[in-house]
Formats: structure tokens, C-alpha cells, sequence
């Protein structure tokens, strides 16, 4: 079996892969400190939820864009499952083609989900990943990462809008039946909810406008995306677990 480990800013996911198929997911909260040992307990325990051994983990796969905590958790990885795990950064064999002007700036998260997008949807591909940021990328037919772009994501704006303001309340993030909304928490759901999806469609009609390319598909993972992707007919798939299969097919293109 294959664990696989995304640590983004918010959320440290976890999966394991028997071959092609996921057998489960979890999350832990990244900004938590840990020590090694808290890391590979935590880890552990997960595993024995789903009845997998630790004994069970074959080999390792992780991509993160928290420096700060990759000692103690890949010290945790190594100290539990004896095994060193593979991290995903420069020089791994991942089949993109980073043609941008600063190819190392291209965080190892939006690989792996282009990774993902393109093996399994084919180029051209816009990537959307709706976590703490949002992320669209554009991977040609060839495979080549050739544009990205970043905003703001959607729990990051809302945490914006009621911490930097006197009297607005930290609400739920929730897509408003109408956008002509009539008290303060549904104002707040209707502009951040429904700014977010005319932000996104106008952003993937631009690509398209400037790439002047043809039958680009459009996926989306990520967080809240699932609420974006559902009032959109501009995005046509979303997957939740796009990181995680990149990560498996990143893993065995090393293998070969």
C-alpha cells in the first residue's frame, strides 16, 4: 500500500492507495505544532481505523508548501513506518513541463494537481484548486504548465471581511438561495459565494479568450470548490481527491 500526504497551508490530507485504489482519506489541521512522534501516533491511529497496519505501507509520497513542519513530520514518517519518504519538488519525474519564467516557483501542490488533471482528463486543462488560495493553471495538450494564477480563496476572504471589520460576524460559508439577500449573514454569504463563482467564470473565459485555445476542459478540487463548481456550468468536472491521485501517479513515475 501507498500513503500519500498533501500538507497545504490549512489542511495536512492524507491517503492510502492499494494500486489504484483509494481505501481512504483523512485531515489534520496543519497550523498545529507537533513533534515527530505526535505526527507518526497521529498517523498511525488513522491507519488502524480503516484496519491498515503500519507494517501494511510499502513506501511514502509527500508534497507540502509548509517548510516549517516538514522535519518534524517526515522525522515521524521515517521514525513509525520506517521508510523515507519521496518529497515532490525539483527533479521529480512528474511528466509537466513547467514553461513558465520561474519554473521553481511553481509550487509542488499545483503540480501534483496538474499531474492529475492531465493524465487523467488529457490537455488542454485549466486546474482550479480552491484552498487557502485559489489556484487556475493551464496545461497544454503537450503537457506543458504554461500560465497560473492566484487569488484569494474563499474561507481566506471571509476571514478577511469579519476580522478586519467592527461588526460583521464570522459566518458560514454557504451559497445564498438569492443574491437579493435581506439581513447581514446571507449579504455576506451572497458576496462572498457569489463573487467567487463570477470570479472564477470570468477567469476561465479569459484563459480561453487569451490562450486562444480550443476544447480546454475545466477541473476543480479543493476545499469549498464543490460549492463554486455546482453554480457554474464553466467547470465541467470536480474532484475532491485530484491531489491525492496525483501524488499515486507522481509515485509510480518514479518507480519506472
Amino acid at each position: 500500500m501507498l500513503l500519500v500526504v498533501d500538507i497545504g497551508n490549512t489542511n495536512i490530507t492524507l491517503g492510502i492507495f492499494k494500486e489504484e485504489t483509494l481505501l481512504g482519506s483523512f485531515r489534520l489541521t496543519t497550523k498545529i505544532p507537533r513533534t515527530s512522534d505526535e505526527y507518526g501516533l497521529f498517523i498511525t491511529d488513522l491507519l488502524r481505523t480503516k484496519n491498515i497496519n503500519v507494517s501494511e505501507i510499502e513506501d511514502v509520497i509527500i508534497s507540502s508548501v509548509v517548510p516549517n513542519i516538514m522535519y518534524s513530520f517526515t522525522s515521524g514518517i521515517m521514525k513509525y513506518f520506517n521508510k523515507k519518504p519521496i518529497i515532490v519538488g525539483t527533479g521529480t519525474k512528474t511528466g509537466i513541463k513547467i514553461v513558465t519564467a520561474n519554473p521553481k516557483e511553481i509550487g509542488p501542490d499545483r503540480i501534483v494537481d496538474a499531474v492529475a488533471a492531465y493524465d487523467i482528463y488529457g490537455g488542454p486543462v485549466i486546474v482550479i484548486d480552491f484552498g487557502t488560495a485559489t489556484t487556475y493553471d493551464l496545461i497544454l495538450e503537450d503537457g506543458s504548465f504554461a500560465a497560473g494564477i492566484t487569488s484569494p480563496g474563499l474561507r481566506l476572504a471571509a476571514n478577511a471581511l469579519w476580522n478586519g471589520t467592527a461588526k460583521l460576524p464570522e459566518i458560514e460559508i454557504a451559497k445564498p438561495d438569492s443574491i437579493l439577500a435581506k439581513d447581514t449573514i446571507t449579504s455576506m454569504q451572497a458576496g462572498l459565494v457569489y463573487g467567487n463563482i463570477g470570479q472564477t467564470e470570468y477567469i476561465i473565459r479569459k484563459i480561453k479568450e487569451e490562450s486562444k485555445l480550443d476544447n480546454i476542459k475545466v477541473v476543480a478540487t479543493g476545499g469549498l470548490g464543490k460549492i463554486i463548481a455546482d453554480a457554474t456550468d464553466e467547470i465541467m468536472h470536480f474532484d475532491q481527491m485530484l491531489t491525492l491521485k496525483g501524488l499515486r501517479i507522481i509515485y509510480e513515475k518514479c518507480k519506472k
